[in-house]
């Protein structure tokens, strides 16, 4: 049996980020995963380095919301520095596509979300005092929409562009072999701990990998881990899928080349239409987000049509004629609180980096090195402390205000999907939509209820899936009361 200093289950962007932070250090580290990372979010990631695109309104109105927002900007801070450690194991390899992103708000949306959704980000640029320009829509290149979702403004954020996904993927591999970490290609099956106190992992073939210290960072798979564990299922807010799809396509000739993401805002439950440079004349389009309570199967014919029309309808016609080059699809994590899971547990040596949903990927680099030193026992900033994986749920918002987000969401994908609609039926449907999902939400939990986009995955799912949560929610309530 090997054994390490530091165990990273999970070889997504978090969990390799995490093992090559540990090797520089001089740990001893294992990092294990599936070669071909099934569903891992990292594969079908648009790797955008979105940190001020991301803002929503409610992000800035909570206080947990606020400490993430923080944590975020810390880590935009430190993808320069980042990016050059990596590359300079491939120095002919650069992992950035794009510079910049053009931020566009389009008649598409809804005061509600997309209006809000801009003032938010530019309300956040001037907090941390962060460059961009207002730029007139017709300068934006490669943007040619359908006259009906024609943007009305356009706003540059210069230091907020995008990677490679796959590239930065092979970028921290190559990083942890050169530091001296070993990579082992496997499905783990098994935290192995003892006396309160974690010894290793087991892997589905058999293979055991000892450990003083294990860092889950398996995306929502994490879930399957923690459940293994006795108690700590009650103890830190559950993991479920957010399923997403994007698709890469191949641009006709004499298609201008894409230099800068286009991206909405935050939108649908989603994390807003994009379009992010690639190499050799492709361009990725991202990305869907439908929340799933156990492992979901690959793109949905539903979800690659209406991302696809939505990308042809509000950002470029001419992609009407291109080629699908590749359909991509994976799961985020999300926290049944909808922050993330960042830190060690009550069972000693056990570390958790995952539950960080669309913002894993840009968090990487911070996570990276909050856990490198605190798996030192180190001090470290406190960015991530609020984020401590076992805690009650935390609720940023009243179970009302909840419930209004989500029907502001649910009419807002009707309007991206072009629905057509009298003019007194929105109201009304606001209405219906209220009061199903608040008499749903107090069903459901007399003390906590789930983001929006949850809480609406939930009362669709079936009745047993309900059942479940449920029944988890009175023994989270039970363990914390």
């Amino acid at each position: 049996m090997q054994t390490f200093d530091v165990v990273v289950a999970g070889n997504g962007v978090l969990g390799q980020s995490v093992a090559a932070a540990a090797a520089w250090a001089g740990l001893r580290v294992a990092v294990v995963g599936d070669p071909q990372r099934p569903a891992a979010a990292s594969s079908a990631a648009g790797a955008m380095l979105g940190c001020f695109g991301e803002v929503t309104p409610t992000l800035l109105r909570s206080e947990a919301g606020r400490q993430k927002l923080a944590a975020t900007v810390r880590a935009h801070h430190l993808w320069p520095s980042w990016l050059e450690r990596l590359e300079e194991t491939a120095p002919d390899a650069p992992l950035r596509r794009a510079d910049d992103t053009m931020v566009l708000l389009n008649t598409v949306g809804t005061a509600d979300i997309d209006d809000a959704g801009y003032a938010s980000i530019r309300q956040a640029l001037d907090v941390y005092d962060e460059p961009y320009e207002d730029v007139d829509v017709e300068d934006v290149p490669g943007l040619d929409p359908d006259p009906l979702a024609r943007p009305l403004r356009a706003m540059r954020l210069p230091r907020e562009g995008a990677v490679d996904a796959a590239a930065l993927l092979t970028a921290l591999e190559r990083a942890i072999d050169a530091a001296g970490g070993v990579r082992v290609a496997g499905t783990v099956d098994a935290v192995l701990h003892d006396a309160g106190r974690v010894t290793g992992l087991a892997l589905a073939d058999g293979t055991r990998i000892s450990g003083d210290q294990v860092v889950l960072a398996c995306g929502a798979a994490t879930q399957r881990l923690i459940d293994g564990v006795d108690d700590l299922n009650v103890r830190i807010p559950r993991l479920v899928h957010g399923h997403g799809v994007s698709v890469v396509v191949r641009t006709a000739a004499g298609t201008p080349p894409a230099r800068s993401v286009l991206r909405t805002p935050n939108r649908s439950f989603a994390c807003g239409l994009h379009l992010v440079p690639r190499s050799s004349g492709t361009v990725y389009l991202g990305a869907t987000n439908a929340i799933h309570f156990d492992e979901p199967a690959g793109p949905g014919i539903d979800d690659v049509t209406f991302l696809l029309g939505c990308a042809v309808h509000q950002l470029d016609r001419r992609l009407r004629v291109a080629s699908v080059e590749r359909l991509q699809s994976g799961s985020r994590p999300a926290s049944f609180d909808g922050f993330p899971l960042i830190g060690e547990t009550s069972l000693a040596g056990l570390w958790l980096a995952s539950g960080t949903y669309r913002d894993g990927l840009h968090l990487s680099p911070l996570v990276a090195g909050y856990l490198t030193e605190r798996l030192q026992g180190k001090g470290a900033p406190d960015d991530l402390d609020a984020f401590r994986p076992e805690r009650p749920p935390i609720q940023a918002f009243t179970r009302e205000e909840i419930v209004d987000q989500a029907g502001q969401h649910i009419l807002a994908s009707g309007y991206e999907r072009n629905w057509t609609l009298p003019l007194d039926w929105p109201a009304v449907l606001d209405e219906l939509f209220r009061d199903r999902h608040l008499t749903f939400a107090y069903a459901l939990s007399d003390r906590y209820t789930p983001p929006p986009e949850i809480l609406v995955a939930l009362l669709r799912a079936p009745a047993d899936v309900r059942d479940r949560y449920r029944r988890h929610l009175r023994r989270v309530r039970d363990a914390w009361s």
